[in-house]
């Protein structure tokens, strides 16, 4: 007889484990954060064998409340969670690393229970408690490979859908930032050197764009892996004739997973789940970047706000970005979780291995670390306050309205590649002059090409200079004013 007959695997056994490695090995103190997604799924796979015959229905009944019972004996003092549902909800409102109070009871759990190896184990062993031998049935037909499949698998799918969400309400926090600015304008980049003045609303909208591509991508992953497990067994499938489609059905899954061996190794879902959240990092990174610079006396465009800065505790007079900083720095541990996850994967045979175990952990940061971002950034894109005269003198000095000009040209019929080169000289003669092209004088122009006349002026000022970018996706008024109408509309938002 086995040594330690606690053990789900214990019967082929003889030794016990060496208390270093069994210590060192367990991944309950990690994945007990699954117990929402592990109570459901065992409430599913309860009543696909209760379908089966394997349990009768007063055993179904019994065994449910048996595992709504798990819940309230690991969550009740803490919480009054008396079933899952309860714990779902709570689980799904959380928004921020102060909401993730809920995980300290789980901590709890842990320390409380050294004997569970993972929250399978944990289940398990509390369903025992409460209800008997007849909690050891649940397992009949069922394999812990295919139950961390399907924990993952609902624990991934949360958190898109809570990503989703928070996305959208930084989006509409850009959408009213952009509203707000009216037609201010502020000088483009490119190299990091002024390029074109566009409207401050424009390049809101940019990120606006990024958004749309982020929440479509996490769309497309969450309905790509929205595919139920159970039923997979180890790895050849189970040995009972379920009906799959019930778990299916029960946890919101669109069909079973149509390939055993994939099922139980599959971890596609975490890789693009991890990558979309690398690439919306970036996104977040580049936003978090351009306030930085921004807010710095040499760019002078905004003020970040006191409420999300700090001070220096050397230099009286500093206030950093600490926010913007550290959002920047947190786009690293994003991408570091999908490197991770991909380097892990690389290498591995059909079908599961223990190795899978340490991609638990990334997709948990990487989680935390999105709703930790962006529980925040909503609210301090809606406090940014923009210093408008000092970007629209940085948008009308410099010739930013050096193409308006060429383009001019152009429509007199002057090939652009030489009306860029005669703009290039009329550049070269303000340079000299300390002139912009507004101040140069037609008689000036008319010695670099007959081209010029009386409404070059007119053509070359903010407005014209803005205007003349007037296509689908450009910075003319009329076409910021439709893509912030059609974001807004999109958002739901028609005021």
């Amino acid at each position: 007889m086995s040594n330690d007959a606690s053990k789900m695997w214990s019967g082929r056994f003889r030794e016990p484990l060496d208390p270093t490695f069994e210590k060192w090995q367990r991944s309950f103190p990690f994945d007990v954060r699954l117990i929402y997604q592990e109570i459901a799924a065992s409430k599913a796979h309860a009543r696909t064998i209760a379908a089966a015959d394997i349990l009768t229905p007063d055993e179904l009944e019994k065994t449910l409340a048996g595992l709504d019972g798990v819940i309230k004996a690991a969550f009740e003092e803490a919480f009054k969670f008396t079933n899952y549902e309860m714990l779902r909800e709570a689980y799904a409102s959380t928004a921020k690393p102060s909401d993730y109070l809920w995980l300290s009871p789980l901590r709890d759990v842990v320390r409380l229970n050294p004997q569970a190896e993972d929250i399978h184990h944990f289940v398990e062993f509390e369903l025992t408690k409460l209800i008997g031998n007849l909690a050891l049935k649940l397992h009949t037909g069922r394999s812990r490979n295919e139950q961390i499949a399907t924990d993952m698998r609902l624990f991934v799918r949360d958190s898109i859908d809570a990503s989703v969400k928070a996305l959208g309400e930084w989006m509409r926090a850009l959408t009213e930032l952009a509203s707000g600015a009216g037609e201010a304008v502020i000088p483009s980049y490119t190299h990091l050197q002024r390029a074109e003045p566009v409207l401050v609303a424009h390049w809101l909208l940019a990120y606006v764009s990024m958004i749309e591509r982020d929440i479509s991508r996490l769309t497309d992953a969450r309905k790509r892996m929205n595919l139920c497990p159970l039923g997979s067994g180890a790895v050849a499938g189970a040995t009972l004739a379920l009906d799959r489609t019930i778990a299916a059905r029960e946890l919101g899954f669109d069909a079973p997973t149509p390939n055993s061996m994939d099922a139980t190794s599959d971890r596609d879902f975490m890789l693009e789940f991890t990558q979309c959240l690398a690439t919306l990092g970036i996104h977040i990174s580049r936003f978090a970047e351009e306030l930085t610079l921004y807010s710095t006396a040499e760019f002078g465009f905004l003020d970040l706000p006191e409420a999300f800065s700090t001070g220096s505790s050397a230099m009286p007079q500093k206030k950093n970005p600490d926010f913007t900083e550290l959002i920047r720095g947190k786009s690293a541990r994003l991408i570091g979780a999908a490197t991770s996850l991909s380097v892990l994967m690389k290498g591995l045979p059909l079908a599961y291995n223990k190795d899978l175990q340490e991609g638990q952990e990334q997709v948990f940061d990487a989680a935390d670390t999105i709703a930790g971002i962006l529980s925040v950034l909503p609210a301090f894109t809606r406090s940014l306050k923009f210093n408008f005269d000092r970007m629209k003198t940085a948008a009308t000095t410099g010739y930013l309205n050096a193409m308006a000009a060429a383009t001019y040209l152009s429509n007199k019929g002057v090939p652009f590649r030489k009306a860029h080169e005669i703009v290039g000289n009329a550049v070269r003669l303000g340079l000299e002059s300390g002139r912009e092209l507004n101040d140069l004088k037609l008689e000036e122009l008319r010695t670099l090409s007959d081209a010029f006349a009386g409404d070059f002026f007119a053509a070359i000022t903010l407005e014209a200079t803005l205007d003349c970018h007037d296509v689908v996706g450009g910075t003319a008024r009329a076409r910021v004013a439709s893509a912030l109408a059609a974001a807004k509309s999109r958002l739901g938002d028609n005021n």
